[in-house]
């Protein structure tokens, strides 16, 4: 099973990938992650997404194709993975479903995260994570058990990301909505569109997930 989660920057994407990894055996990928494991392998792909982005420039869909293509053919993801990320724009997805066809795959579906702009930019300004351990946190939402103390390694040291702040959440938002938004309607064309309340609690959407696939 190979599915997409969408959803604006803060939608709770990596929380419920993270518990979907657990439930059905899938692989989550990011295209981030990705990109600094090749480039840290050295390998061809590697040298050449490291050539674009140390020159400051976006590593080119085709270059990223072939990252994710590579990843696709190792023993792990045999069961089926979460694309987290990606795609963002129509041409990435159309690319993306040449590639899994010359694969003989599928995307067999793709979950939008449905959240008010307004809480978006709460969430996003809210986040801290463990410096230690990278554990995710929330001022409101998502507070360690002991005020100070990691959960999960007993770190006491946290940070926050440098472009969590309001101005620049505003402006992933704005970028969300006009380049990946129209995936919606690609693969609604498709059929494969599901969305799902990204305001509710955590658990009941996991739970949703769960229910539509099955």
């Amino acid at each position: 099973m190979n599915l997409i989660l969408l959803g604006a920057p803060g939608a709770g994407k990596g929380t419920q990938a993270k518990r979907l990894e657990e439930r059905f055996g899938l692989i989550q990928l990011s295209t981030g992650d990705m990109l600094r494991a090749e480039i840290a392998e050295n390998s061809d792909l590697g040298a050449q997404a490291k050539s674009f982005m140390d020159g400051g420039r976006l590593v080119p869909d085709e270059l990223i194709i072939d990252i994710i293509s590579r990843r696709l053919d190792q023993d792990d993801c045999k069961h089926g993975v979460i694309f987290d990320g990606f795609p963002r724009t129509v041409p990435q997805a159309m690319a993306l479903d040449g590639m899994l066809e010359e694969k003989h795959l599928e995307i067999d579906h793709v979950i939008e995260l449905k959240v008010e702009d307004s809480a978006i930019v709460e969430r996003i300004t809210g986040r801290f994570s463990c410096a230690k351990c990278g554990a995710g946190y929330h001022d409101k939402f998502q507070r360690p058990e002991v005020d100070g103390v990691c959960d999960a390694c007993g770190g006491t040291e946290f940070t926050r990301r440098t472009d969590d702040k309001a101005e620049v959440a505003k402006k992933r938002l704005d970028a969300y909505n006009e380049q990946t938004a129209p995936i919606v309607g690609y693969y609604r064309e498709k059929g494969k569109i599901e969305s799902i309340d990204g305001m509710a609690s955590i658990d009941q959407i996991t739970q949703h997930l769960v229910e539509v696939l099955g």
